[in-house]
């Protein structure tokens, strides 16, 4: 293998708040325990303020996929579907002689399910979630409270959670791959967790939530900011209240579910940590890049909200990390990065770092060089947008971070400015002339530079034609299905596409009473 072709590790979960790392601090941070994480972030260079393109599963990959923003790469909501004429990144990397596999949920739609991979032995190929609900759930079509009161400990076997089976088929790939060919390859391992179903093995939810006196541990901590501040009543705010009914959650539900999110987020770590550790030993990263993101983060209760889709920090910005075979050998000094930065930076970073062309005419920024020497880039600002009206007529939005100020313009709402350095909670908004008040100083002055960038680069009307004009979920419509709700499958050798949790769904029962069965069968 040359130099200037490692080979890629992407490492890529769902729901991942930027609170929910062990190395960041008290004041920011949440009581989760991510060794793996903190390892990378400790040996590679961290990006500490990336942030999603859209904070909606979908939306956020297309974006990430392509290094192009939301109008760009039809990225509307959750069906849509991936132009054919966009590059992706494993596009780009197969077309430079790398192999390239995707392993795990990927959350695309219709019938282009594997936009540049050449190789999906296992995932959503149905164009599903690619979640693996409790089977007690027969569908994926619970509502929001459901998600919230149905949180706790999985009833699913260890062994055959999509976590599991994702670290596999990872490593038989790998391993194929290194045993058959001398090309570099690319690999994205896709995790669910800590995505809803908000349930984990035993042992993980224990440390937060006393399992059997069902109520929370000393350790659980209340959400970083409740329902107060100067955003309370914006309409955005209001119709995500009102549309994921979260003024509906119990107090128990709500800790228990924190319990659980936070479970879920230990044992996704530990999972990673198995993996890695394992590719380790077996000298598989030795000349590999290892990445690892999430596609949008989690609110978790904080201002009063749950789940995704809106503008604040714990919705939108996500963990972000590179580690390179420099960084392990020593030749890069680990660092962390501060400058705002966006996933659609993925692309034209993973290219600079692997020497493989990019496009030319990519929204992203190549950061391969801050990743090299932890210099901080000259990226710009970065943009997230909601380009849905879900939470009422006129909340689309674009939210724009530099620097210090964030700043979000609504297509019919009040906008917003905060600084994040000041005010990381969000509470008080700076944009006052929407109430008559004044704006004075370098706030003025950010909240014009801001709103010009927002004004110049985001036309709400034209995107609300474009989105009503696209088409592309029946051009590509996907009549494949699976009769187990998770939509998961596995791509046989044979080229058939078998559905993988049927069984944990309607399985073959062989017995429905131990006691019966077994003489010795141990009493409680």
């Amino acid at each position: 293998m040359a130099e200037n072709e490692p080979n890629v590790l992407f490492l890529l979960s769902d729901e991942h708040s930027f609170r929910c790392l062990s190395h960041a601090d008290g004041e920011r941070g949440e009581p989760v325990e991510t060794p793996t994480f903190d390892r990378l972030a400790r040996n590679g260079t961290n990006f500490d303020r990336t942030y999603c393109q859209m904070p909606l599963c979908t939306p956020s990959r297309l974006c990430m996929l392509t290094g192009r923003e939301v109008r760009a790469c039809n990225a509307w909501g959750n069906n849509c579907v991936l132009p054919p004429d966009c590059p992706t990144i494993p596009g780009a990397f197969s077309a430079a002689g790398y192999d390239t596999a995707l392993v795990g949920k990927m959350h695309l739609g219709g019938s282009r399910q594997f936009v540049g991979f050449d190789d999906r032995p296992y995932g959503d190929l149905t164009g599903g979630t690619g979640h693996q609900w409790e089977p007690t759930h027969r569908t994926g079509g619970l509502s929001m409270l459901d998600r919230i009161r149905d949180a706790g400990v999985t009833e699913i076997p260890e062994s055959q959670l999509q976590e599991y089976a994702t670290t596999r088929e990872s490593l038989a790939w790998i391993r194929e791959r290194e045993a058959e060919s001398d090309d570099p390859w690319f690999l994205t391992a896709s995790f669910s967790r800590p995505h809803f179903p908000l349930t984990a093995p035993r042992r993980y939810l224990n440390r937060y939530w006393d399992v059997d006196a069902n109520e929370p541990r000393d350790r659980l901590t209340e959400p970083k900011v409740g329902r107060e501040g100067d955003t309370t009543d914006h309409p955005m705010t209001q119709g995500a209240i009102e549309g994921f009914r979260t003024d509906e959650i119990g107090e128990t539900e709500r800790q228990r579910a924190r319990a659980s999110y936070f479970a879920c987020v230990d044992f996704l770590d530990d999972i990673v940590g198995e993996f890695l550790a394992t590719l380790e030993r077996d000298g598989l990263l030795e000349d590999t890049v290892v990445v690892y993101a999430s596609d949008h983060g989690e609110l978790a209760g904080e201002h009063g909200l749950w789940w995704k889709h809106t503008w604040h920090e714990a919705a939108t910005r996500v963990p972000f990390i590179v580690e390179t075979p420099g960084h392990r050998r020593g030749e890069h000094e680990p660092a962390t990065v501060e400058t705002p930065t966006s996933l659609a930076d993925l692309f034209p970073t993973l290219c600079g770092l692997a020497g493989v062309d990019a496009p030319a005419d990519l929204d992203g920024t190549d950061l391969s060089t801050a990743v090299e020497t932890g210099v901080e880039p000259d990226r710009g600002p970065v943009v997230c947008d909601n380009l849905i009206p879900r939470w009422g007529a006129g909340t689309e939005f674009r939210m724009v971070r530099d620097g210090d100020y964030k700043y979000i313009q609504f297509r019919d709402a009040p906008d917003l400015l905060f600084d994040l350095a000041a005010d990381p909670l969000e509470q008080t908004n700076l944009a006052r002339e929407a109430s008559g008040s004044d704006v004075s100083g370098a706030h003025a002055a950010e909240l014009d530079r801001l709103r010009t960038v927002a004004n110049e680069t985001m036309d709400f009307e034209a995107a609300a034609t474009e989105r009503e004009r696209a088409t592309l979920e029946d051009d590509y419509a996907l009549e494949a299905q699976t009769p187990s709700p998770s939509g998961n499958c596995y791509l046989r050798a044979d080229g058939r596409v078998v559905d993988a949790d049927e069984p944990l769904y309607d399985p073959d029962v062989v017995v429905d009473d131990p006691e019966s069965a077994f003489a010795d069968y141990p009493e409680d």
